[in-house]
């Protein structure tokens, strides 16, 4: 009998129904005046501007709007650091969306560290992830926010549960790890250098995909059971599990696509929407 589906597609659609509620009530206050997300797309990347697209269509279904910044290739950090403090300084702007990845000449780690914590909606900063990871009021990466709001959606549960992360990144595999951490559930960290990776797997009550290799994962390597989120997107639509011998045996799945990629946009627009309750008193 195959897993049960853990399909973002559907609950992003219902978290964006409660949204736009949200969203008119915030208007009504603000003279009808909607909340804005500010995306910074830098050079021509053309998957990162299909992404950037995506989310402003997200905006629009529940009312709010998307200010599009798009810069040359060429771009300094000096210039990308200014328009950005131009958006900080920006009352009606209520989010701010730093593309990745930005061109290699641009640090982006110091562009990442200006957007101010108040509009850190997609998590970012490193005083974001540290007030998240001691348990404090943040903004949460918006992809692992996404993942523990379907895991909790779906009633998995997560506390005493092994789970292994395989994926190391700072916006991705450490701060779902500690996500799932502070949901008192014990947590290995993995990645592709791990030696005797597959055992860990084996080990697993809950697998999450964050590596960003197509199929790295094996389905050899999970076992009967097991609830498998796959946060990789690649050409074909695969993701980074080996997911089709999985499916049968598992207890829970993401689908690709249509799993967690639905879930960190409804996050994304779920946090701008709070961003902007907060600056209007709302909450």
């Amino acid at each position: 009998m195959a897993g049960t589906v853990l399909d973002g597609k559907s609950l992003s659609q219902s978290i964006e129904s409660e949204l736009a509620g949200r969203v008119g009530r915030l208007r009504e206050k603000a003279g009808g005046r909607p909340p804005i997300l500010a995306t910074i797309l830098v050079g021509d990347d053309p998957a990162s501007a299909t992404y950037v697209k995506m989310k402003g269509s997200a905006c629009r279904r529940v009312g709010m709007e998307s200010m599009k910044v798009v810069l040359p290739q060429e771009t300094s950090t000096a210039e990308l650091l200014a328009r950005i403090d131009e958006l900080n300084a920006n009352p009606e702007v209520h989010g701010i969306l730093l593309q990745h990845p930005v061109p290699k000449q641009i640090d982006e780690r110091s562009c990442f560290e200006r957007i101010a914590l108040a509009k850190d909606v997609d998590g970012v900063t490193m005083l974001g992830f540290g007030r998240m990871a001691m348990g404090e009021p943040a903004y949460g990466s918006a992809t692992p926010a996404g993942i523990v709001r379907l895991l909790i959606h779906y009633k998995i549960p997560l506390e005493g549960r092994h789970a292994v992360v395989v994926g190391r990144s700072p916006i991705l595999g450490k701060p779902v790890a500690l996500m799932l951490l502070n949901a008192n559930a014990t947590v290995t960290i993995c990645h592709s250098k791990t030696q005797g990776l597959s055992g860990i797997v084996k080990g697993a009550d809950i697998v999450i995909g964050a590596v960003g290799k197509p199929e790295f994962i094996k389905a050899a390597w999970i076992r009967d059971g097991a609830v498998v989120v796959d946060a990789g997107y690649h050409p074909g639509n695969v993701g980074d599990v080996e997911l089709a011998p999985v499916i049968d045996r598992c207890a829970a799945y993401t689908p690709v696509p249509g799993g967690v990629g639905p879930m960190t946009i409804a996050t994304l627009i779920s946090q701008t929407v709070a961003a902007a309750e907060a600056a209007f008193g709302i909450g």
